[in-house]
């Protein structure tokens, strides 16, 4: 999950029928998961179909700073395994568009809100990848923190959303291991590798931190989310498992981290860091990041050029559809 998907103010709702709350509330609590077909509170349908849909439209739009690099990788072993990972998270989008559509949002509706702005998708997306330690970077720091968020979506209160997140989840982890393995190899390579992959690491530091959202002092859809338990645990706890887990691998392969506040605390036993930039945050998230607009322009160009695909598609099944019928009349 990418929790920016959560930091919009929902517009107000109708109230419910409380009789009908207190038994979906019951439902939750009880661990039983809630499928398309139960009744629901419309705040909760709003909450998922938009953080499932914009998950789903990370996936998308995160394939474009990695598939920018199929062409170049270094070896032919590389470049077989970045297109399985490419097409991995294009897999991963067409699930999480099923479970929201499960909601009652088309795919097409989703792709529009996409397309014109309206829905976002994570800010880690819209920075460059200047060099090949930059993939490495991205599966070891990206997708860890999306691991981070992401394993506890499998006991997601939504039984579609859950499901999809156990595939998806055993997916990243590879991608992980892929990404570290990559930052590891340049680690211990010539001192222009190493600083190689040292620099990919000072510049995706902060915004994979950042992945995690704003703090829980500032995020608008914590209570009532882990109430739903849409989110089993908050922003901030997330991100500090994040970084426990991390660092360690970084000074293993002999990596620093651009934090100079960065120090293991003996009392609490976790890496105590230094203040996020939230300003830069806000910035990439409204548009203003590195790669903001050619990240829509490249996304806007492909829905474009396969619009004949789909046109095509459509064409087939209704043509399809009317062989079907007629033959069905011919043998009665």
């Amino acid at each position: 999950m990418y929790t920016q998907a959560l930091n919009v103010k929902d517009e107000p709702t109708a109230a419910g029928d409380p009789v009908l709350e207190a038994r979906f509330q019951a439902h939750v609590d009880a661990e039983l998961k809630i499928e398309p077909n139960d009744w629901m509170p419309e705040g909760y349908r709003k909450t998922l179909t938009r953080q499932i849909s914009q998950h789903a439209h990370s996936e998308i739009v995160g394939m474009l700073p990695e598939g920018n690099w199929i062409t170049r990788a270094p070896t032919l072993r590389r470049k077989a395994a970045l297109l399985a990972k490419v097409q991995d998270e294009g897999g991963h989008g067409l699930y999480l568009y099923s479970a929201a559509e499960t909601l009652g949002t088309s795919r097409e509706q989703m792709f529009e809100q996409l397309l014109s702005g309206k829905a976002k998708y994570s800010s880690i997306f819209n920075y460059p990848t200047l060099t090949w330690a930059d993939i490495g970077a991205i599966g070891w720091l990206v997708d860890g923190a999306a691991i981070m968020n992401q394993i506890p979506l499998c006991r997601c209160s939504y039984g579609p959303y859950a499901r999809a997140m156990i595939r998806i989840c055993k997916e990243e982890s590879f991608h992980q291991r892929q990404g570290y393995e990559i930052m590891m190899t340049l680690a211990r390579g010539t001192p222009e590798q190493k600083a190689m992959a040292q620099d990919a690491l000072n510049r995706w530091w902060w915004p994979s931190v950042m992945m995690f959202g704003p703090s829980d002092t500032e995020s608008q859809h914590s209570d009532q989310t882990m109430r739903w338990k849409i989110k089993r645990f908050s922003n901030d706890d997330l991100r500090q498992k994040f970084i426990d887990a991390t660092v360690p691998q970084g000074h293993f392969i002999g990596l620093e981290f651009p934090d100079k506040d960065l120090k293991f605390n003996q009392e609490t036993q976790h890496w105590d860091f230094g203040e996020i930039d939230w300003t830069e945050f806000k910035r990439v998230i409204a548009g203003d990041g590195p790669c903001n607009k050619q990240r829509m322009k490249q996304r806007r160009a492909a829905h474009d050029n396969g619009r004949w695909v789909r046109e095509a598609a459509l064409a087939y099944a209704e043509k399809r559809r009317n062989r079907e019928a007629a033959a069905k009349i011919a043998a009665e």
